[in-house]
């Protein structure tokens, strides 16, 4: 591809001397699982994100699935999820027990749709995750208000959302738990896989730090079963470097995506994205909509201009999720969504000259 969807190695290219001090830090020390590195990155991450509490873990998913245990959810339990996210979120519920209840989004902001959450509550509801999708918050409020009638926990999948403010408030911090991935292409990313669990609640975080790590917080003494879910010392020393960039990269995003907002407006047959006044996204994706996307996706690839499709199928239509007895026309707006979304390349490292070569290829592409 002349223009790739991601370059994964343009962070090391521009902090090639802070990533070898990092790794050569860690190397020196001689201890690699749970010491200084983590903690630092804990305290600092929960900081950034305006939370009381940072629990390292191995990845995104181990982060949500630790937070539903540490809240005793489980088999009996169902826990609302949005229809249109990844897979990982509705995985989380199934590993603690728990019966993921999807609920659609709205078709602006492709989130979940705060109006339609009640009719989907029972007297088995314990959870509301909401997911933060492509960067962009979920609104918050109506949520959370919703959660507090019902007696519910509120609990933020910010996977694809490092940075991002609603109503000037980080995210992170504005249910009673979140969970992270830094897997490497995320606005934050490992090199390799890791996650973190934020939240303002010291029980919910000790619980947490616990069942991460065995069940155990004494040595060879485990309190609970537990589970073996650490951020390494290497990964987290490697994130410290790239949490001090965070900020500017989102930034970078936020030109691209402009850029694309600007050029691409008006253009015949493509839905581009809608941002709330109240949010301020950090645009982990780019994501357009298109009725002929598979041949919008083909003219771009012919023309150099990688691109991805986030997700093609919606999690209820996957064949992990048949158990649950849904199909075709269940959640409309999900499966129209997965067959129109095309995801455009953006990041920090995308030169302007690249942006302006993927619009100019858009452009060139008509369809009725």
């Amino acid at each position: 591809m002349t223009i790739p969807f991601l370059d994964l190695h343009a962070p090391y290219r521009e902090l090639r001397e802070e990533f070898d001090s990092a790794y050569h830090r860690v190397m020196e020390s001689g201890w690699y699982i749970l010491g200084l590195e983590v903690e630092a990155f804990e305290a600092e991450f929960a900081a950034y994100c305006d939370a009381k509490h940072c629990i390292g873990v191995g990845n995104g998913l181990d982060a949500l699935h630790l937070i539903l245990r540490a809240m005793d959810i489980g088999p009996g339990d169902e826990v609302i999820v949005p229809s249109n996210t990844y897979i990982a979120t509705w995985l989380a519920v199934t590993y603690a027990g728990a019966t993921p209840v999807p609920v659609e989004p709205d078709e602006r902001t492709y989130n979940i749709d705060p109006t339609k959450i009640d009719q989907a509550i029972t007297p088995k509801t314990k959870v509301i995750m909401v997911v933060h999708l492509y960067g962009q918050p979920a609104d918050m409020d109506p949520i959370n208000a919703l959660a507090r009638k019902h007696g519910l926990k509120v609990i933020e999948d910010c996977a694809q959302a490092h940075g991002a403010l609603y109503k000037g408030r980080k995210v992170g911090g504005l249910g009673d738990a979140a969970g992270f991935s830094f897997y490497p292409g995320k606005n934050l990313g490992a090199i390799g896989d890791g996650g973190a669990v934020t939240t303002n609640d010291p029980k919910l975080a000790e619980r947490i730090q616990v069942l991460r790590n065995y069940g155990s917080k004494i040595k060879y003494q485990n309190q609970v079963i537990g589970y073996n879910s650490r951020l390494d010392e290497l990964q987290a020393a490697l994130l410290r470097v790239k949490l001090t960039k965070l900020n500017e990269w989102n930034e970078r995003r936020r030109l691209v995506a402009a850029q694309y907002m600007q050029e691409l407006s008006g253009q015949r047959n493509l839905t581009l994205p809608y941002v709330p006044e109240w949010a301020e996204p950090v645009w982990h994706l780019f994501v357009v909509r298109h009725a002929q996307r598979d041949a919008l996706q083909k003219a771009l690839a012919e023309a150099g201009i990688g691109t991805m499709i986030h997700y093609p199928i919606a999690p209820h239509l996957q064949p992990a999720y048949a158990d649950l007895d849904l199909s075709v026309g269940d959640f409309p707006l999900s499966e129209r969504m997965a067959e129109e979304v095309l995801s455009l390349p953006i990041g920090p490292h995308l030169a302007e000259s690249g942006c302006s070569s993927v619009i100019t290829a858009m452009q060139k592409v008509s369809f009725t």
